[in-house]
């Protein structure tokens, strides 16, 4: 089995509340092979979503170790997180996250304009996905002339065209309609298979467990079952 793209070791992350601590993480062990389609499942308060955004550097464990393609995250500097951010981890967030004023090319562009390279190798890279996402011929249209599962695809463009090794999707099905999730599901897991692009979701949706061929189930801020489908 080749080294895991994701492993996380007795993660454990406490958040202070009022005078309470609350125990988000309990001692969270998880690995994800390169090219897995993963649903971490569980509650509200299970600790799923603690667990993308540690995984995506964007909070820090309170303690336990959590490497992302062999680097250990504790161990990088805040330009170093940054990097890894905008080259090795796409984002796929519940809310859409588009800059308004930008046109959905500009915003499916975005992490690949900072990341520098050609503008026509970077024209060619996001026509493509916005045809695979099935956006083709509405590149020029804002997040305000778009519906919540249009911008939701220009989104998951986003998170891919950078070329990342890992994509974190957070309640990617919340905001959109049965029949949209499961368009954007059958997207996603097509650019999984496609693309080798590994995904991890976090969610408490059956439609993106049904899709998932593995799932982890979170229960206080623990690993309660992980199961992979035959």
């Amino acid at each position: 089995m080749s080294a895991p793209i994701v492993e996380m070791k007795n993660v454990k992350k406490t958040y202070r509340q009022g005078k309470i601590d609350v125990q988000a993480l309990r001692g969270l062990d998880l690995q994800v092979q390169p090219g897995e389609f993963v649903a971490i499942c569980g509650p509200s308060g299970s600790g799923k979503t603690t667990a993308l955004n540690l995984i995506g550097a964007l909070d820090k464990p309170t303690s336990g170790s959590i490497t992302v393609e062999g680097k250990e995250l504790s161990a990088m500097s805040r330009r170093q997180l940054s990097q890894m951010r905008r080259d090795r981890i796409g984002f796929v967030f519940q809310a859409y996250n588009l800059i308004p004023v930008l046109t959905a090319f500009e915003n499916a562009e975005a992490v690949m304009a900072l990341q520098g390279g050609s503008a026509s190798e970077r024209k060619q890279t996001v026509m493509k996905l916005l045809e695979e996402v099935g956006l083709k011929g509405m590149e020029n249209r804002r997040p305000h002339e778009l519906s919540g599962g249009q911008q939701q695809r220009v989104a998951i463009a986003r998170a891919i065209a950078s070329g990342p090794a890992v994509v974190l999707a957070d309640e990617p099905t919340a905001n959109v309609d049965s029949e949209t999730a499961e368009k954007l599901l059958d997207i996603m897991v097509k650019l999984n298979r496609d693309h080798g692009v590994t995904f991890i979701f976090s969610t408490h949706d059956p439609r993106v467990m049904e899709h998932a061929r593995r799932i982890v189930s979170l229960v206080d801020g623990v690993v309660q079952s992980d199961e992979t489908k035959a």
